[in-house]
């Protein structure tokens, strides 16, 4: 009878923190079942991703907003990258998505600047205005070799 209900605890415990382990790959990875209907894809091309990563953040006004979920090369060599934004957020048209460098380690986020149109982007839409990543290693080259 002990043996019994010390396996059963064993079990119990088991399953909830297989459970929990679940939950928290879910909510904290890449992949949410929870979350599906609260999100929302927008397009923009860039001239120069250098350091933007699939899965980096996407901020405005310093708060995140949502995430990179693309990056891919289109036929004229652009970076065309796919943003997965909160549908509670409603971005102007004419927003502009600047790639910027977070702390001294370098990581690359998109910060969107919110624009002054009265229509917002809806899920597929295009972000037209975008500034690129500013490369260290092609200024410095271009210094060097005075084409400043």
């Amino acid at each position: 009878m002990k043996k019994t209900h010390f396996d059963f605890i064993v079990g119990l415990f088991l399953l909830v923190g297989f459970g929990a382990f679940g939950y928290m790959t879910t909510q904290y990875g890449e992949f949410s079942l929870f979350e599906s209907g609260k999100y929302y894809d927008v397009s923009a091309e860039f001239n120069n991703v250098t350091g933007l990563k699939v899965g980096a953040s996407v901020s405005m006004a310093g708060v995140d907003i949502g995430k990179v979920s693309g990056i891919r090369l289109t036929e004229n060599y652009m970076a065309h990258v796919t943003l997965y934004l909160e549908k509670k957020v409603k971005i102007a048209d004419d927003a502009i998505a600047s790639i910027k460098t977070q702390g001294i380690i370098g990581d690359k986020f998109i910060k969107i600047s919110q624009g002054g149109s009265e229509d917002f982007l809806k899920d597929g839409d295009f972000l037209y205005e975008t500034e690129s990543t500013v490369d260290l290693e092609d200024l410095i080259s271009q210094f060097v070799f005075g084409k400043v």
